[in-house]
């Protein structure tokens, strides 16, 4: 038997979906199977042995459909291996550094503490100001958050890799 992973993220602009999809075929690579699915159209957890959840991230918070998916799947996340991502700053550098250390919304983090995941991890971001509405505009002017894509897939996939890694080295937990 196969270890089937969810990979859930919530995305306003396509950026986080497209991170989200990478780590969904490099899981396949390595001989997993993975469905890639937006937070609010996750009906059951029961068929997932594993889970990856993600989301872009706006002023040091994650999109509410990825933090309340959090929320209300708390239970069965802390049964699950799970893996953490946020996708979000632009510019050139450390992820982490441009972000001033930060990993994981403050709002979120004693769920997070209570799960435990296995990682988190942070992902460059891609920011095109012809796509935002009016408000992401002002905040992205007043941020001063630099323009362009700055995804690094290949950092995305060599994240992934060390899932397909850790899964291959323990048993399966049955799916409830």
């Amino acid at each position: 038997m196969e270890h089937n992973v969810l990979v859930a993220y919530a995305s306003k602009y396509g950026a986080t979906e497209a991170i989200a999809q990478a780590i969904g075929r490099a899981l396949r690579d390595g001989g997993m199977r993975a469905e890639v699915v937006r937070c609010k159209d996750v009906k059951d957890l029961g068929p997932y042995t594993a889970v990856v959840l993600g989301s872009a991230v706006y002023v040091g918070r994650w999109r509410r459909e990825a933090a309340d998916f959090l929320r209300q799947a708390e239970p069965r996340l802390a049964q699950l291996p799970l893996w953490l991502f946020s996708s979000g700053p632009t510019g050139e550098g450390d992820a982490e550094e441009l972000l001033k250390g930060w990993r994981f919304p403050v709002a979120l983090q004693a769920i997070a503490d209570r799960i435990g995941p296995r990682d988190v991890a942070v992902f460059h971001g891609a920011l095109d100001a012809d796509r935002l509405n009016p408000f992401d505009a002002f905040i992205v002017r007043t941020v001063k958050a630099a323009e362009g894509d700055f995804r690094d897939l290949d950092a995305v996939r060599a994240w992934a890799r060390t899932i397909v890694a850790e899964l291959q080295q323990e048993p399966m937990l049955a799916s409830v």
